[in-house]
């Protein structure tokens, strides 16, 4: 799917400049943005705010950070094409990451990162009783 790869492609654009911009004499807040271009409009939404924990938690790890705190995420969607039987939307997600003095001392858990809930078994099925 072509727009996946523009996706990819822009996303990655986006997080280079972003971490080319962080050095250690910066403040200790960064504004991170992630953007995905795909059909619909939910489904770039969530993609954004998923991609954009995973990447938070990827620079994180490569920084040696591991206690931070993230804004509440913001996305904002435009429409790309819109067609009559399907639109197609490019949505970014951003979030402000703070860490060092003065953060709350709690290790950040990306919600992607929380244990889901178990999910129920399905009854077993019985096995057919056939005469004869």
């Amino acid at each position: 799917m072509h727009s996946r790869s523009t996706s990819v492609a822009l996303a990655a654009a986006v997080a280079a400049a972003v971490c080319l911009a962080a050095t250690a004499a910066d403040a200790k807040c960064e504004r991170f943005s992630y953007l995905v271009n795909d059909y619909g409009k939910d489904g770039p939404t969530r993609d954004a705010k998923n991609l954009l924990d995973k990447h938070i938690v990827k620079w994180a790890a490569e920084k040696g950070i591991k206690n931070y705190t993230v804004s509440t995420k913001t996305v904002k969607c435009e429409l790309f094409l819109n067609f009559v039987v399907f639109d197609e939307h490019t949505c970014t997600a951003t979030a402000q990451v703070c860490w060092g003095e003065g953060i709350p001392v709690s290790p950040a858990t990306p919600p992607s990162a929380k244990p889901a809930p178990a999910a129920k078994k399905p009854p077993a099925a019985k096995k057919a009783q056939v005469p004869g």
